[in-house]
């Protein structure tokens, strides 16, 4: 009788104790699943017939097809030949949602009266990779959900495992069955340009099956530059992770929304907005998405003791926020307006990413790093010279209220355009952005070296008085409740931004009344130079 643990992974039945990759905990599972289906894989990609168009799309990061075959795990859709596969009846279905009716039935088909249908004249291929050079980058990809943990009360938090593709190329194809002159075939082309705008496969809003450009869909577009820690996959290689910029706007867009209604209608605009699920009306397609294209990156390490950890530098990258739907001018104006504001107010508040609450020792602190043994902290990201109009002009300390006070009335105004009342309800939650339950501190450093804060958290503040591992500070497993920003300093100056080659220093503190050090510290806070610009 033949062994079924002989039997590749990819083919076994999803029960317990076999085909199943999904717990983090047994990582070798989903690596066995990766190994041996790259070694059954042809090497060879598929080709199309030759009465087959194609066309070449680069995708930015990831790609993820679902098979559908797990409850809790995506695995791509393969192949006969083991490669990996983009359905061509996806294909269809995106394709479809970006035609206008005449081009819907003409290329699709559809219902012509009560019981008669017909046919399109295109038949959709779907796509492969253009080479195998897919399975020489990581495969295994880790999903970490943090924002009950970071934003609510929640104590939980968990990874999960996904197969996905690293910045494939991959190939399209569709066919005709009627000849077309090339200038029809010019406008399906540009039909699926418009299509695979908002991505292909699954998780597109944060990031995955994006093209480079976006021409129709995007709302917003900036350039940035960050450098910090990079995430960690299951094979301990670093990965730049665009998906932290939708984990950053949407959490943000959570406290911002729950200073100023219900915690219900909070969650509420927050998954309209950024999509989500909702309970056992599944999931709902949020109207936001991103894109994002690292333009000039390079990762390396950093080294202590012995141990590696994974680092980026990112000298220039290009950031879309996407409008993921159909919707009138109105609405997407009213629309821009927010997914604006909420961005801003993210570079100002904090970073993106692995330890986005603390500023870059390496830049702010380094003589913590000097005996290299100790680990790298923090990170730092600036808009880049083309769109330093994106920064909140601070011409004095005091102007941080007034900026705090416009995105908050921003979010009030989308509260009202979406037909919802504004309310000063405090919430329950550990970082609602009400005055009540936040606190903003900022002074002007002079420089890199003009840190104060920084060296607080990694020692006494006053005499014998410490913060280090405190519920403020947060430590391994314990999420603190505090950000601390290094923000570039820029004044308008007859009408102009200008870069003042200074920063200010920014403590934004979501405060545990029940905690004695945290309202030690906040006493101290008024003697440092640090002026109080938002919260009670």
């Amino acid at each position: 009788m033949p062994n079924s643990n002989e039997v590749p992974l990819m083919f076994q039945a999803p029960v317990k104790g076999r085909g199943q990759i999904q717990y983090i905990q047994e990582p070798e599972k989903s690596e066995r699943w990766v190994d041996e289906w790259v070694e059954a894989a042809a090497k060879k990609p598929p080709k199309f017939a030759s009465k087959v168009k194609t066309k070449e799309y680069k995708i930015t990061w990831r790609f993820v097809s679902n098979s559908g075959q797990d409850d809790d795990i995506i695995r791509p859709v393969i192949a006969a030949n083991g490669f990996p596969y983009y359905p061509g009846a996806s294909m269809k279905g995106a394709f479809l949602r970006s035609c206008n009716p005449q081009q819907a039935q003409r290329y699709c088909g559809g219902q012509i009266s009560s019981n008669e249908t017909q046919p399109g004249i295109l038949r959709f291929h779907g796509a492969y990779p253009h080479d195998d050079t897919w399975c020489e980058q990581p495969l295994i990809d880790v999903v970490h959900p943090q924002q009950d943990w970071q934003v609510k009360n929640s104590e939980s938090h968990a990874a999960f495992l996904q197969i996905s593709l690293y910045q494939p190329t991959l190939v399209f194809g569709i066919s005709s069955n009627i000849q077309l002159d090339e200038s029809e075939w010019e406008t399906i082309w540009s039909i699926w340009d418009k299509a695979i705008e908002r991505g292909i496969g699954s998780r597109v809003s944060a990031g995955y099956g994006q093209p480079i450009n976006h021409p129709e869909t995007k709302l917003i577009t900036v350039n940035l530059k960050g450098q910090g820690l990079a995430s960690q996959l299951i094979d301990k290689s670093g990965e730049f992770r665009p998906n932290m910029f939708k984990a950053a706007l949407r959490g943000h867009t959570l406290r911002l929304f729950s200073a100023v209604t219900d915690e219900n209608t909070a969650e509420e605009l927050t998954k309209e907005l950024w999509g989500g699920f909702a309970g056992a009306n599944g999931a709902v397609v949020g109207q936001l998405g991103i894109a994002f294209n690292p333009v000039e990156l390079e990762l390396g390490e950093f080294r202590y003791n012995r141990v590696s950890m994974p680092t980026y530098q990112l000298d220039k990258g290009v950031l879309n926020i996407l409008c993921m739907s159909n919707c009138t001018d109105e609405y997407k104006k009213e629309l821009k307006i927010l997914a604006m504001q909420i961005l801003r107010f993210s570079m100002l508040i904090g970073g993106f990413g692995k330890s986005g609450r603390r500023v870059d020792h390496r830049i702010f602190f380094p003589q913590y790093l000097d005996n290299n043994n100790k680990p790298m902290i923090g990170c730092h990201w600036e808009f880049t010279k083309q769109s330093n109009n994106y920064y909140f002009p601070v011409n004095n300390i005091k102007h941080l209220t007034n900026i705090i006070d416009s995105v908050q009335k921003a979010v009030k105004n989308w509260l009202i355009f979406k037909g919802k009342t504004p309310s000063n309800q405090v919430s329950s939650w550990r970082e609602s952005f009400h005055p009540q339950k936040v606190q903003v501190w900022g002074r002007i450093a002079q420089d890199e070296d003009d840190s104060l804060a920084v060296r607080w958290f990694h020692g006494n503040y006053k005499g014998s008085q410490s913060i280090k591992g405190s519920r403020l500070t947060g430590k391994m497993g314990n999420i603190g409740r505090v950000y601390h920003r290094m923000y570039p300093h820029y004044k308008i100056s007859d009408g102009k931004m200008i870069y003042q080659k200074k920063y200010i220093e920014l403590l934004t503190i979501f405060p545990d009344t029940r905690d004695e050090r945290t309202q030690e510290f906040l006493t101290f806070l008024p003697t440092t130079g640090f002026t109080k610009v938002w919260g009670v």
